[in-house]
């Protein structure tokens, strides 16, 4: 394990070597045999490897070996050795013929370097001793030798029988006795900066990752018995710096990869490339096999941590939720879990399921462990301890499973560069920048080692007894301590209400419940509302402590977010790659989150809406909404019961579990809302944490755990309403669902004053949370006389578990006629199309088919009004059903122009509409959102 930085280096060369003072020769006294080298191989790195390379392979020509440059490109051979004349490199170089290379906006390569590419050409065009390669000569001036000082430490490995441990330094590795920590032998030989050093497992080898940045990564092998330099792997492969070179645990495959972004696999014995892994997006930092070599996982720049399967090559996960560059990751020694941290501070564990196949790796513990980057990770033999550094000169150690914080130390000398763990001692090695190195005693408690300069941290003080006594609300309970495990959790009776505090950081409280098959119950956490710091986190699990699967999602379709990314609030504009083969009302899963599509991308600027088509999106399954980077992957998914084994179609299976970080409905701000189904008889354990591993004496909360009680409200918005006679104004009820019920609302209007007209009944279908109707008043209405001010009323009534529930939803207020308005709108069937003219005084009647697209007429009277007249982009056509909407409206909207008064329109139903028959109507965004009469939209099976 070790720090890992990148520095962007320009070297100024003023003494190129076609020109050396040093040789003391024109160009053409090189003796032929080392021109390539001396001349040839610096003039194509300066001036042609940036596009002729086998990444960026323009013209199908590479230069980045000798034999690639004789093969030549798509035009044929380059060169013609004996004749420049004659060769199609020297005819562009020199610009003999077109086009010119480099182009003309490039530097251009001195007179002296292309009379040395001649003479090379005309002298049979010698090539480098067999196997070397172009672009790894690097010519540099010469510096002075840097003042004598203490060289930083970047790498550590301790030997696995515990005999050594080895010191990676700049080109060379220090073994030491592990016990004495006394030089044993230096091996040396390995190019550049040594980033990662590793002991196979039969203690026999062991291997550097290093090389020259901007060239070439090489990973050195030496012998553990004596020093012998065995094999350079990886030089002709990898075009920059290697990070890691990591053995499998059999020792017969060694993994590298580096700065290039590529991973690469290799059989140890022969040195033979395997495969080669390609999916990062940014430098690969760290490597590490699953414990029976089946998996290697990858920590990368690109903010995701990926899980690659050896024998195929093929990608089983990515580990997505980080919210920057990851560093570090190890496997838990049993295989069970996988530990990641990085840039963003943050320690997560993942659950280790996608062992042989495609599947989704379950978050289960995330920790803010330094205030710094963290830049390496260390795990104990037995695997009841990590260790992480921090780069704020920290290192933490962390019980686990539970990943709770056990010790911290913050007087490290420098900024810590490597850990490692003595498997045969239980010792910590720490590595520091300025050289030093420090080692702690793992168990029975953190304290430095004899000899070493570091005092033992202090123990941290016990604030149990500093926290003051809080009041308890009516009826509550208070938490028991110690109850941070399911063996130990407090009993409670439902219903309950408990006040507690995660009392430090890294704390859990647990508490346990009876219930029977079926019960379903509503578990709440009361934290952020009252201004506490916690951000909570709540889990519900079995008796022996494992989680819960609530349901196994199947993902049928691959995708993933184009032209930006989503923040984890927005609800519209999620732009997906083949879009067109998604449906309304399908499952999207993306990093943790689930959501469900509720409209379609509405014009060439626009993406898709998720539930509930407005405001704050919702997620399902108490699933917490989450960033998604430009680019991260999403799935359209099938829901299955739990404990589901769909059959395998290769893409990923994700299991979801009962937990929640923030409700769902978005409706408690941090605080955690969870609806859980007992999946049998039996005791369950909640389990109470701080999500990024924080605790403190106001970390307080309230938990409630009741049984479920589904019900609803309704909420009226446009009371008070002034109608210009012959028009309408707009009413909106939103539906507030308690405890899971998602059915139909129907809403009954009464009490309307003489010559004004409601849509009455307003449904909020199921699973939607609003619906809109309109308030209309004839052409020859009167005003409502004063008496009749509040007489309307608004009555909701749903069918829940086979009773009715009803509700008042109260009152359209005081109902105005307004002087008459400056337009009117009407909604018409279309001339010649398949409109069927209701009877005279009634509503437009308009038939529709799940699939199919039907024409309409919008007409407006103008009184006054001259100009443009907008009905809205993707909100216009009011309340229709779910799945219908107002089809082709281009980059304007549903939009009548100035000077002109009708407009044909479409309405188009998607497959997944529902039979239903709704009144709708337009809405204008002049005089005051005046609204059309209402017609009737009949949604035929």
């Amino acid at each position: 394990m070790r720090r890992r930085s990148s520095l962007c280096l320009t070297l100024v060369l003023p003494l190129l070597p076609w020109a050396s003072a040093q040789d003391g020769a024109s160009p053409g006294d090189a003796v032929p045999e080392g021109r390539y080298a001396a001349q040839i191989a610096p003039l194509l790195r300066e001036y042609c490897a940036g596009c002729h390379n086998p990444d960026d392979y323009e013209g199908g020509l590479s230069v980045e070996s000798f034999a690639s440059l004789m093969e030549g490109g798509d035009s044929g051979a380059a060169l013609k050795p004996g004749s420049s004349g004659e060769s199609l490199l020297w005819k562009l170089v020199s610009g003999v013929e077109k086009p010119y290379m480099p182009p003309r906006r490039e530097p251009q390569p001195p007179n002296e370097a292309l009379e040395a590419l001649k003479l090379w050409i005309d002298a049979g065009c010698p090539g480098p001793p067999e196997g070397q390669a172009a672009l790894p000569l690097l010519t540099v001036p010469h510096l002075p030798a840097a003042e004598a000082g203490a060289h930083p430490v970047t790498a550590l490995s301790y030997d696995p029988s515990g005999e050594h441990l080895a010191l990676g330094r700049f080109g060379s590795v220090l073994l030491l006795d592990a016990l004495k920590l006394q030089p044993v032998r230096t091996l040396a030989g390995a190019p550049g900066k040594i980033a990662a050093v590793h002991v196979s497992q039969d203690s026999s080898r062991i291997v550097a990752a290093g090389g020259v940045a901007g060239l070439f990564g090489e990973a050195t092998f030496w012998s553990v018995a004596d020093g012998t330099l065995l094999r350079r792997l990886g030089s002709t492969a990898h075009r920059d710096l290697l990070y890691d070179a990591e053995f499998s645990p059999a020792g017969d495959l060694l993994a590298t990869a580096g700065y290039d972004r590529s991973i690469r696999l290799w059989d140890t014995e022969t040195g033979d490339l395997l495969r080669t892994l390609e999916g990062h997006n940014g430098a690969v930092y760290d490597l590490a096999f699953s414990p029976d070599g089946a998996v290697v996982a990858s920590a990368s720049a690109d903010q995701t941590v990926k899980l690659w399967q050896v024998a195929s090559g093929q990608r089983l996960d990515t580990l997505n939720q980080p919210l920057a560059e990851q560093l570090a990751v190890v496997f838990a020694p049993g295989g069970e879990r996988i530990y990641i941290g990085g840039a963003d501070n943050r320690i997560r564990a993942y659950d280790f399921v996608s062992r042989q196949e495609l599947a989704a790796n379950p978050l289960r513990e995330v920790r803010f462990a330094h205030e710094g980057s963290i830049v390496a990770l260390a795990i104990s033999p037995d695997g009841r301890w990590l260790v992480s550094a921090g780069d704020e000169r920290s290192v933490a150690l962390w019980e686990l499973p539970a990943l709770s914080l056990a010790r911290r130390y913050s007087g490290l000398s420098d900024v810590p560069t490597a850990l490692a763990i003595d498997p045969a001692s239980a010792v910590i090695a720490v590595a520091a920048m300025d050289g030093a190195l420090e080692t702690f005693a793992l168990r029975p408690a953190w304290t430095s080692l004899p000899g070493s300069e570091v005092p033992a941290p202090e123990p941290q003080e016990n604030l149990a007894g500093l926290i003051p006594e809080a009041p308890l609300a009516p009826g509550s309970l208070e938490e028991s301590e110690p109850n941070g495990e399911p063996a130990t959790a407090n009993p409670l009776q439902t219903p309950a209400i408990v006040d507690a505090r995660i009392q430090q950081a890294g704390d859990a409280d647990c508490y346990r419940f009876q219930a029977q098959a079926g019960e379903v119950f509503v578990l709440e956490i009361r934290a952020a509302r009252d201004q506490s710091p916690l951000d909570s986190l709540i889990e519900v699990l079995d008796a022996e402590g494992e989680p819960i699967e609530r349901a196994v999602l199947e993902a049928v379709r691959d995708s993933w977010f184009t032209f930006r990314g989503k923040d984890s609030f927005t609800s519209d504009d999620f732009r997906l790659h083949n879009w067109e083969e998604m449906e309304l009302n399908e499952y999207l899963y993306s990093g943790g989150e689930l959501v469900r599509l509720w409209l379609y991308p509405r014009g060439p600027d626009s993406g898709f809406k998720v539930y509930p088509g407005f405001g704050q999106r919702f997620t399902y399954l108490d699933t917490t909404a989450r960033t998604h980077a430009l680019g991260a992957p999403c799935y359209i998914v099938r829901p299955r019961p739990p404990g589901a084994e769909p059959p395998p179609n290769g893409l990923p299976v994700f299991r979801i579990y009962y937990e929640n970080d923030d409700d769902a409905r978005r409706r408690f701000e941090r605080d955690s809302h969870l609806l859980f189904t007992a999946p049998g008889d039996g005791t369950y354990v909640v389990r109470v944490t701080d999500v990024r591993g924080f605790g403190g004496e106001d970390f307080r909360y309230s938990l409630t755990l009741r049984a479920a009680q589904p019900d609803f409200r309704v909420h009226l918005d446009g009371v008070n309403p002034a109608v210009n006679p012959g028009s309408g104004r707009e009413f909106q009820l939103r539906a507030e669902r308690i405890d899971g019920f998602d059915g139909d609302i129907r809403v009954d209007i009464s009490g309307l004053p003489p010559g004004f007209h409601a849509t009455s009944p307003v449904v909020i279908e199921a699973e939607q949370e609003t619906a809109v109707g309109v308030i209309s008043a004839v052409a020859d209405a009167s005003a409502p006389p004063p008496q009749s001010s509040g007489m309307t009323r608004l009555t909701a009534s749903a069918n829940i578990a086979g009773r009715e529930v009803v509700h008042e939803a109260g009152s359209l207020g005081e109902i105005r006629l307004a002087d008459p308005g400056k337009i009117r709108v009407r909604i018409l069937p279309s001339e010649g199309g398949e409109i069927e003219n209701a009877e005279p005084g009634e509503p437009f009647h308009f038939p529709l088919r799940p699939g199919e697209t039907i024409t309409a007429r919008v007409r407006i009277e103008r009184n006054g009004f001259d100009g443009p007249v907008s009905f809205g982009t993707d909100d216009s056509g009011r309340n229709l059903p779910h799945g219908v909407f107002v089809d082709n409206i281009g980059l304007n909207g549903l939009l009548i122009p100035e000077g002109t008064t009708e407009r044909t329109f479409f309405l188009t139903a998607s497959p997944q509409a529902k039979p239903a028959t709704r009144y709708f109507h337009l809405r204008t965004t002049v005089e005051g959102n005046d609204a059309s009469w209402p017609a009737l939209l009949e949604l035929r099976p």
